[in-house]
């Protein structure tokens, strides 16, 4: 802090540990959680927003509500008139982050890495007030950098310290490799806390060692060192493993509505209520009073209406009610017409995204998961024949008509 302060009194500090408790709420880890008070109380007391750093890499064009966690955490500190700065390491993409991996993630190229930031702030937007966004790039600072200027930025922290990374760690004790640009990543990552002059930076708990070394290097820099704001890993639909889209156990926030809605609804009450603490605003002693179906619906809802409108939050919301409650088809099943009599149930689920593979469809009919014409099928050879039309329904929200346009045969 610097020899001028402003006085601090008993108003402003109780002020400050009103923010604070919105801004704990939910999260894994505060470091240092005195500095973050000392620094909102100086906030309060000077007028002055605080700036809040958030870096992304664009590896992928689309998020899931494990994104929207530390997302959701930023749009707290809006709310309570801090300025959020999301940065977008359109550079750093193309080292590749390698924290949590346990080989050498691949680098995307530059296509990729503007490919995929085309749709980021259009998605983050969905979440964050755009007026009090700030969405920055750390190319702009990162591509003039000169090999010197690498190598003294380099210089600042040593290879034992890097070492001291859980997956550098563990991959260096295995014996695997470790690609010397891997440590240039938790560099460059600081180096933007430098350059943006943080005040806070979020980040996954993945991310602990990389923002704070953005806290030493801004003190090399001599900067006031940002406080960390950790966000715990969001678990996916099987309530186990890490949201991710690799892992098949996430839910889009470009998923259509009534799939949303129908893939909160599945979950597990106890993971609801993980999800009503990361991802809303909601006094969770109320939801906790609330009938677990009552509170669900409550929650897709919300969330639904986030990403697509109140209107797709109603629709689906009934469509759910409709089709699952009172066991109903919907009126919007999608159709397609077949040129021959008959055809392999397989098939037909794999070839019209109703599951992933022929296999992940016999699975799916051996675990009897499957109806032709509202009969449950077993049979991973069924053959759909001597129909004119037959709706089939895979899982609990997919629903496909096939129209045969040669007749039956008759037998």
């Amino acid at each position: 802090m610097s020899n001028q302060e402003p006085e601090i009194n008993s108003k402003i500090k109780e002020a400050a540990k009103e923010q604070l408790a919105l801004i704990k709420r939910g999260t894994a880890e505060i470091v240092p959680e005195a500095e973050l008070l000392a620094k909102l109380e100086r906030s309060i007391a000077t007028g002055k927003p605080l700036r809040i750093k958030l870096g992304v890499d664009p590896s992928t064009s689309d998020l899931h509500l494990g994104h929207t966690v530390v997302l959701q955490k930023l749009k707290n500190f809006q709310d309570l008139g801090h300025q959020v700065l999301f940065l977008i390491g359109d550079f750093t993409a193309q080292i590749g982050d390698p924290s949590g991996k346990s080989e050498t993630r691949k680098q995307l190229s530059k296509d990729e890495v503007q490919k995929n930031t085309k749709t980021y702030a259009d998605q983050v937007l969905k979440i964050l007030n755009p007026s009090k966004t700030s969405i920055v790039f750390n190319s702009q600072w990162c591509d003039p950098l000169k090999i010197s200027d690498v190598i003294r930025l380099a210089s600042q922290i040593t290879v034992a310290r890097m070492l001291e990374r859980d997956d550098f760690a563990k991959r260096y004790s295995e014996k695997l490799p470790i690609a010397l640009h891997e440590f240039l990543y938790p560099v460059m990552q600081a180096y933007d806390s430098v350059q943006l002059r943080a005040d806070v930076e979020l980040g996954g708990t993945d991310q602990k060692f990389n923002v704070l070394l953005g806290r030493d290097f801004q003190k090399a820099a001599g900067q006031e060192a940002q406080a960390v704001v950790l966000l715990p890993i969001l678990e996916g639909t099987d309530g186990v493993l890490k949201m991710s889209k690799s892992l098949n156990n996430y839910i889009g926030i470009t998923d259509a509505p009534k799939e949303m809605f129908g893939k909160i609804m599945a979950v597990s009450d106890k993971l609801m209520f993980r999800f009503y603490e990361l991802l809303t605003s909601q006094d969770l002693e109320k939801i906790k009073t609330l009938h677990p179906k009552e509170a669900k619906v409550k929650l897709a809802h919300e969330l639904v209406e986030r990403f697509h409108g109140t209107e797709a939050a109603n629709d689906a919301a009934e469509q759910f009610e409709s089709v699952f409650s009172k066991k109903q088809i919907p009126d919007d099943v999608p159709t397609i017409i077949v040129t021959m009599a008959q055809i392999a149930l397989t098939k037909v689920l794999a070839e019209n995204d109703m599951v992933s593979s022929l296999s992940e469809a016999r699975r799916l009919i051996a675990q009897g998961g499957v109806t032709v014409n509202g009969e449950k099928v077993l049979d991973t050879a069924f053959i759909i024949e001597n129909e004119t039309e037959a709706l089939i329904k895979a899982g609990k929200r997919k629903f496909l008509k096939v129209v045969f346009k040669q007749r039956p045969t008759n037998n």
